[in-house]
């Protein structure tokens, strides 16, 4: 999430190659644009410029942390004691550089940060306690909530109908 950014001007290809990618980011430029309706160099063009725009921030595998071992997951509200933007982002560079923590976000009203946290088990997550919260003088509150069962997780994003109304899935070639 940026907080200076310019929105640029997505055509229905561009909807479908964006939909197309977030449900699987490894198809290769022939694969897509045989998807996208368009040929190989349109979508290499087009993706290629959707990355510069800063459209599709990156590609990536999601991994599953059961798999690899890190079962244990948590939702985490941390709470500063003393909120100067030098303590919020002192407490935020640590947290960012916790290679524990998937996800730091900083949050108004109620905590100062909402931290997504994977550990092994719970000797794991002591750990990370100990890294984050009880040797930082300026935790003043951390509350965690375990995941005991994760009924979704999708990070593709909505996106906007195109030009005539047609959702950007609308066409497209299924897997297959």
């Amino acid at each position: 999430m940026t907080d200076n950014f310019t929105m640029i001007q997505l055509d229905a290809t561009d909807l479908r190659l964006l939909q197309l990618l977030q449900q699987d980011a490894s198809l290769s430029n022939v694969d897509l644009a045989e998807r996208a309706l368009t040929s190989p160099a349109t979508s290499l063009r087009r993706v290629r410029r959707l990355l510069q725009a800063g459209v599709i921030e990156r590609r990536v595998a999601l991994l599953s942390p059961a798999q690899l071992g890190q079962p244990l997951q948590a939702l985490v509200e941390i709470t500063l004691d003393r909120q100067g933007a030098e303590h919020l982002e002192a407490f935020e560079r640590r947290a960012v550089n916790d290679a524990a923590v998937q996800q730091v976000w900083r949050v108004s009203p109620g905590p100062d940060f909402v931290l997504v946290v994977v550990a092994g088990d719970m000797a794991g997550w002591r750990a990370v306690v100990s890294r984050l919260f009880t040797q930082d003088a300026n935790v003043r509150n951390v509350k965690a909530y375990f995941a005991v069962k994760l009924a979704k997780f999708d990070p593709a994003l909505p996106l906007p109908a195109a030009a005539g109304g047609q959702s950007p899935g609308a066409g497209v070639a299924g897997p297959g």
